[in-house]
């Protein structure tokens, strides 16, 4: 079975002449980095969480928005090409790491993808995310492709280390390589109400990544409100964020609908009085195929087609990747097979 050329990466979709306008906006300004702003402490106050009519909404996603057959497997394509392929763990190798970064490379399977007819593509995951001290060997893995390095860096994940060691292990994680930093906000900014210390907080981030992008984790099961989240996501775009992201993956509570509505409609009230576009990273928990159809048609009701690529959009994944790779398998042999014929790494 082959995917028709049309539907290759949902390139074509019932809404056809909405994705040609959202794409040529989103061209225009693809390579414009969020400069930030002056912290509106007004406009952060402002801000409110609406519980039941945010989980309602939440709650239609994956009831009222399905793909089938080809353009499910399109879509599942897609999800790889947007995800963070991520090992954070405390028994990390270097050579786990080697093996990672050779399924970030070649994610899926070469007989899947000429079952697929998508073998011109060049498919990859958007990054490969590890802890500083696996930067160099990441970066080696990587060389001659499109594939960046992203290191988490801040303290990660409690983010509880002194303020000057932080900004250092991000100016260092740059100087080895890293293309991108995923930091840790300071939760008790957030649950205090103090804005300004986590608006300069970030902004100091901002300025240490230098040309690497920011993207901030919230860890949004730890900010006690939905209203918090919402704050929190406005003020970490003010100060230059070019991502926003849920969580570390290391939380008893991480990525969900109803935040992540919460978290794309603060980019949308952003990018409307600023003019730019912050990229959204859920993260923790997305363990399956079908939850990343969830998600992705969450981004594009909300925020339109160019938040369904990896330009503006990311899952952070580990598991993730086999699950999709056994349903495209599926979908082209009418099959399940193992688990372990699919391995991450």
């Amino acid at each position: 079975m082959r995917l028709c050329k049309t539907a290759h990466l949902c390139n074509k979709s019932p809404e056809r002449s909405q994705t040609t306008k959202m794409d040529a906006a989103s061209d225009a300004s693809a390579h414009s980095r969020n400069p930030g702003m002056p912290l509106d402490l007004a406009w952060v106050r402002a801000v409110q969480a609406n519980l039941s009519a945010i989980e309602r909404r939440a709650a239609t996603i994956p009831a009222r928005r399905s793909v089938k057959k080809d353009w499910q497997a399109a879509w599942l394509l897609r999800a790889i090409t947007c995800m963070d392929l991520t090992t954070l763990a405390g028994d990390d190798t270097p050579g786990r790491v080697q093996r990672l970064c050779a399924k970030a490379r070649n994610p899926v399977r070469q007989d899947i993808l000429e079952a697929l007819g998508v073998t011109d593509l060049g498919i990859t995951t958007a990054a490969v995310c590890v802890y500083h001290a696996y930067i160099e060997t990441a970066r080696r893995a990587l060389e001659g492709s499109k594939v960046p390095v992203c290191a988490v860096s801040t303290g990660f994940p409690a983010g509880l280390n002194p303020f000057p060691q932080k900004l250092e292990e991000i100016k260092a994680s740059v100087a080895a390589g890293a293309q991108e930093i995923d930091i840790v906000i300071t939760r008790a900014h957030a649950l205090t109400g103090d804005w300004q210390a986590l608006y300069d907080e970030v902004a100091a981030y901002r300025e240490a990544c230098g040309d690497a992008h920011l993207k901030t984790i919230l860890a949004t099961g730890e900010l006690g409100t939905l209203r918090n989240v919402g704050r929190a996501s406005l003020v970490c775009m003010m100060a230059g964020a070019d991502f926003i992201k849920t969580s570390t993956g290391k939380e008893s509570v991480n990525a969900t609908l109803p935040v992540s509505l919460v978290m794309v409609r603060a980019i949308r009230d952003y990018r409307e009085r600023t003019g730019y576009d912050i990229g959204y990273k859920p993260a923790g928990g997305i363990r399956h195929a079908k939850q990343t159809l969830a998600w992705l048609a969450l981004m594009k009701d909300e925020l339109g087609v160019p938040w369904t690529r990896g330009e503006l959009f990311r899952f952070g994944a580990s598991s993730l990747l086999a699950d999709i790779e056994r349903q495209l398998e599926h979908h082209v042999t009418g099959r399940y097979s193992a688990a372990f014929r699919h391995p991450m790494a």
